[in-house]
């Protein structure tokens, strides 16, 4: 048996010390960047007249959405699987959120003084099960895309290297899900008592996220390549950015949620079909949640905020959130395109 020189176990030392910030980098990242995506970049809380509430809000928020994006990413990666198995992962995880702990699948709350957007008697209404189907939609399907599956693509992006290799070890996730815990429980605490839900309701959605969380590990792990061509990134981005927008913009009416539906499934066939051809990579993917990302800051200049919001401190806000995206995408770009130069 050789015995490591003092050289060796020096050089195995320095290259360890980088990884482990870089993953406690890749790891705070997404902490914050999964609630500001979820929470901040649309620009509806009154506290977007706030700057300073909105960092604050952070020490709640961070852990409630990041903490889940984490452990997300982190079951994923380290079993193998990819963005089937985080994206079932993630569904699961919005319908526990809206269905379990804030539970605002169930109940429609405002104030007089809210928006008209917030304020909207809800016209589709699924018979039988008492739920809105356009804020199924809008909730389960944001958690989806904004408080879990775009944040994980830009930060895995912006760390090309470590980007399939776990972050975390066994200390770091069990603290990471006992600050999701924490920061669950107050939430359920403060909105459980304004729920409208019956026991069937939330029987119903703890099944269905348990039916999610079991498909999510009896999808494959590795899908042989198909032939076909690849379509260029700017135009993934583009695709993904309109029928995001259409996601956005259209009405919370019965043909809304028809087109809605129906643009997803279409979205969603073609990255998947694409994504299994050869030559699919990291920059189709950061296109998809890029776009993502910029649909979501770029809307909030149109959305009119909760309570009495001043509105050149709210533009001021929506536009730095804007700025701050883009150089957060460029960034990333930027540290693919160094990474794919290094492995050629």
């Amino acid at each position: 048996m050789t015995t490591p020189t003092p050289q060796a176990t020096d050089a195995r030392s320095r290259t360890a010390l980088p990884r482990f910030w870089q993953r406690w980098a890749a790891v705070l990242g997404l902490l914050a960047l999964s609630p500001i995506s979820a929470e901040y970049l649309v620009g509806y809380l009154d506290a977007t007249g706030r700057p300073l509430d909105l960092l604050t809000g952070l020490v709640i928020l961070g852990p409630l959405y990041g903490s889940v994006a984490v452990l997300i990413r982190e079951v994923a990666r380290r079993t193998g699987r990819g963005w089937p198995t985080i994206l079932l992962l993630a569904t699961a995880a919005g319908v526990i959120q809206a269905g379990l702990i804030d539970q605002s699948l169930f109940f429609r709350d405002f104030a007089a003084d809210d928006p008209d957007w917030a304020t909207q008697a809800p016209v589709t209404v699924i018979p039988g099960l008492g739920i809105d189907a356009a804020s199924l939609l809008g909730y389960v399907g944001g958690h989806v895309i904004w408080s879990f599956a775009a944040p994980i693509a830009v930060i895995e992006s912006c760390a090309p290297r470590i980007a399939n290799r776990r972050w975390l070890g066994k200390p770091g996730i069990v603290a990471i899900t006992v600050l999701w815990v924490l920061a669950a429980a107050l939430l359920y605490s403060d909105t459980a008592a304004d729920s409208t839900a019956t026991a069937a309701q939330l029987v119903g959605a703890a099944l269905v996220a348990a039916a999610l969380i079991a498909a999510a590990f009896n999808v494959g792990r590795k899908q042989v390549p198909s032939p076909g061509k690849v379509p260029s990134w700017w135009f993934v981005g583009v695709l993904t950015a309109v029928v995001l927008y259409a996601n956005q913009l259209l009405p919370a009416t019965w043909l809304g949620v028809t087109a809605n539906v129906a643009a997803a499934f279409a979205l969603g066939w073609l990255l998947l079909r694409w994504s299994r051809r050869e030559g699919w990579g990291r920059r189709q993917v950061l296109a998809v949640a890029g776009a993502a990302l910029v649909v979501r800051a770029s809307i909030s200049f149109l959305v009119e905020p909760l309570g009495d919001v001043d509105l050149t401190t709210k533009y001021a806000v929506n536009a730095v959130l804007l700025v701050g995206v883009a150089t957060l995408l460029l960034v990333a770009a930027l540290r693919l395109r160094r990474a794919e130069a290094n492995a050629c």
